[in-house]
């Protein structure tokens, strides 16, 4: 269960966050931002904890890609999850440059700015 703390923030409950990365549909992206909008909306609060959200994605991505060495899916697109902006994800599983592959293989192209990578249009 997801805790609010003083009926203005809540904290994510990491089964509602998975629900949410699973409902993204392939061709589409969304922030980290964004998700913490919609648990926040969805708790009826003003926001959520983007950093905890941050923290259980990269779990999760991790997890995903531990049991895809298994043969195995967990079925969580957490690669159609982007940092603010369109910004890729250093923190993925071989970091940004495996993020930029498999968003690249969903057909989004991906740009250098600097030492970062970003969705282009995004």
């Amino acid at each position: 269960m997801s805790a609010k703390v003083g009926d203005e923030i809540i904290l994510v409950n990491p089964s509602e966050l998975m629900t949410i990365i699973k409902q993204v549909p392939k061709g589409k992206l969304t922030t980290i931002v964004e998700v913490c909008r919609k648990i926040a909306m969805n708790h009826d609060v003003e926001a959520c904890c983007s950093l905890t959200t941050g923290i259980f994605i990269m779990t999760a991505a991790n997890a995903a890609e531990e049991i895809s060495k298994e043969g195995k899916s967990l079925d969580i697109p957490y690669w159609r999850t982007l940092k603010t902006d369109g910004y890729l994800n250093e923190k993925y599983p071989g970091g940004q440059e495996a993020h930029k592959k498999l968003l690249e293989g969903e057909n989004f192209r991906v740009i250098a700015r600097g030492k970062r990578y970003k969705v282009v249009d995004y």
